[in-house]
């Protein structure tokens, strides 16, 4: 199966006006000096944040173009379907930037098992900083969202 391109998103020259950036109907995402940008998911029907990874532009095009989400590993420096090993696929209802599109949000459904962590739990945001101010110490504590 072919996946329909999406790209050139936009050059990056072309981020030269902040009121089309801001406002404006093109999608002109900002990538970093790596060439990469800040993907965030979440649970498109609980808002549950999943995951955290990075697209390059070849990830992005390939997320738009086939509905599935594509990342870019920077350990293993290759592009990675989620889920091509576990079948916890990550089927994008909705993709959003923020005001100066240097970061993008899927909303989406976790097919397979419904887990998005490779911890095989629902999500990869489980833990959470207990903070002791007076202490001066941080503890992480695996915690049900």
């Amino acid at each position: 199966m072919t996946t329909p391109s999406f790209r050139p998103f936009a050059n990056q020259d072309d981020r030269t006006d902040t009121i089309e950036i801001e406002e404006g109907a093109a999608f002109l995402p900002k990538f970093d000096a790596n060439g990469l940008i800040p993907a965030i998911v979440s649970d498109v029907n609980t808002g549950q944040v999943l995951m955290f990874a990075w697209m390059n532009d070849v990830a992005l095009d390939m997320t738009l173009g086939s509905g599935e989400a594509h990342f870019w590993s920077r350990s293993r420096r290759k592009i990675w379907r989620k889920g091509e090993d576990s079948g916890n696929v990550l089927s994008v209802h909705h993709v959003w930037t923020d005001c100066d599109q240097d970061v993008v949000w899927l909303t989406a459904e976790v097919q397979g098992q419904g887990k998005a962590c490779l911890t095989s739990r629902i999500s990869c945001f489980y833990r959470r900083l207990e903070i002791n101010r007076e202490a001066g110490q941080i503890a992480l504590k695996i915690v049900s969202p």
